[in-house]
């Protein structure tokens, strides 16, 4: 209607604007029935709020729910608000509920543990692979009852692990597992000895979810994360790690990586960066992360006023990292610690502080990464420290990793009386091939998965 009549006003200034004038009525009649339209839609967009809360609450709402809901917009109408601002505010409401907040759940009565409802499993199965609300399908199952069937449950595991939305289980359990999860946020490395980290880091965390989603949504062996012979580039990385072929922004899945030195976590230049300083590398961090991360073992917090080792490779008076590292272990206090750690980290002393190979430091001295470990086991770079974590040490990896996974499915530490279910999942996963699936699969299912405590058990506090 504005357009015509701008259209009309011109027109007549040098013009006949009889052509037209007929127009004028059969506009403002469309445009009418237009506004009829969009006030017999109101109620629409309403319940469309109120279907929306039934999906972003994970559960049916009750009438009196409902009906509070419409009676905010009611009341928001009164107070001569338009309708579009006045459904936006409902939905805000809806968007501040804790029951959209929080994974709000009921316990049973008593002191002994009950079944969660058919809602609230469908919530923890979501919330643990998708990292997001159930889907129309998990719902179903839920309100049917089918859920409460532990094949059921194992069977939509099967079916949500194959969906892209497992993605999310990638980058949410996969990147805090390994640390990693504010990756692209780091800026502690040196500009004048690692210009290109700044612009490359985004590209390096992106390869680690890529990476880790590839194992969960194809259902591969958890032994691949260590031993994969292929990873996802675009042209950047590619560059950065010397691997021709690949070139542009687009990432593709790159097979043949290990004779160019990449394949698996131990070799993604961000774990190798994160675990590094701002100006040189660190086997001390790269053997903790090792240690701790990947195998699960405790070391007690360093000895206090122990002195720092130099931050710059070229300023280490003639020294290697390897050598300052191991004049600085020969202290009785630090001893113990480093006779575990620091032969891991030696043999990733072949990538640089951003994950490039190098056989020379920044001083161009010669980079040694064979070592020893105390009980006697000789590593000689990352395919010997591949092998101890997946032959020599591989029960202590898979168990360290059924850990990390159980306790994020459950959203707490794991406990003593997990360790049943650990060693459930472990023999489950050495009789099907490691295949990551498995080890859901008898989370899922399991009692702790399955249950909440009863409300009067007394407080862990």
């Amino acid at each position: 209607v504005d357009a015509f009549e701008q259209l009309w006003q011109f027109a007549t200034q040098d013009a006949d604007p009889s052509a037209f004038t007929p127009m004028r009525e059969p506009i403002k009649a469309r445009a009418a029935e237009f506004r009829k339209e969009l006030v017999a839609a109101e109620p629409k967009h309403v319940d469309a709020v109120v279907a929306f809360a039934d999906r972003a609450w994970r559960r049916g709402l009750s009438p009196a729910e409902k009906d509070k809901l419409r009676g905010l917009y009611r009341g928001l109408r009164d107070q001569e608000l338009p309708h579009d601002e006045a459904v936006r505010l409902v939905l805000a409401r809806v968007l501040a509920a804790p029951s959209f907040l929080y994974r709000l759940e009921n316990p049973v009565a008593g002191t002994k543990s009950g079944s969660v409802t058919g809602l609230e499993q469908a919530t923890r199965l979501s919330y643990f692979l998708w990292s997001s609300a159930p889907d129309k399908e998990l719902m179903d199952l839920a309100t049917s009852g089918k859920l409460a069937d532990p094949a059921v449950l194992a069977s939509q595991a099967r079916r949500m692990l194959a969906d892209p939305r497992a993605g999310r289980l990638s980058a949410e359990f996969g990147l805090q597992w390994l640390h990693l999860y504010a990756f692209e946020k780091t800026d502690e490395k040196s500009p004048r000895h690692f210009p290109s980290f700044g612009a490359l880091k985004g590209a390096m965390r992106e390869e680690a979810v890529l990476f880790l989603n590839d194992i969960v949504t194809r259902d591969r062996s958890i032994l691949d994360l260590i031993d994969a012979d292929y990873t996802y580039l675009n042209g950047d990385l590619a560059k950065h790690y010397g691997i021709p072929g690949v070139d542009g922004p687009a990432w593709r899945r790159v097979e043949g990586t290990r004779k160019h030195g990449r394949g698996g976590i131990l070799t993604l230049a961000a774990t190798l960066s994160q675990q590094s300083g701002a100006s040189r590398t660190s086997p001390v961090l790269r053997g903790n992360w090792v240690s701790e991360v990947l195998l699960g073992e405790k070391l007690p917090k360093p000895p206090k006023n122990v002195p720092q080792l130099p931050e710059d490779e070229s300023e280490t008076a003639g020294l290697t990292v390897r050598q300052l590292v191991e004049k600085h272990a020969a202290d009785p206090r630090c001893a113990v610690c480093h006779q575990r750690i620091d032969p891991i980290g030696y043999s990733l002393e072949g990538y640089d502080a951003i994950g490039r190979l190098r056989t020379r430091d920044l001083a161009n001295r010669a980079i040694d990464t064979h070592a020893k470990l105390k009980d006697g086991t000789e590593l000689d770079g990352v395919d010997g420290l591949r092998r101890l974590l997946t032959a020599t040490r591989r029960d202590a990896f898979v168990r360290q990793f059924c850990r990390k996974l159980l306790g994020y499915a459950l959203g707490r530490g794991t406990q003593l009386a997990d360790e049943p279910l650990l060693d459930r999942m472990v023999k489950r996963l050495e009789a099907n091939g490691y295949r990551i699936g498995e080890a859901v699969a008898e989370i899922v299912t399991s009692q702790p998965f399955r249950e909440i405590r009863g409300r009067d058990v007394p407080s862990d506090n």
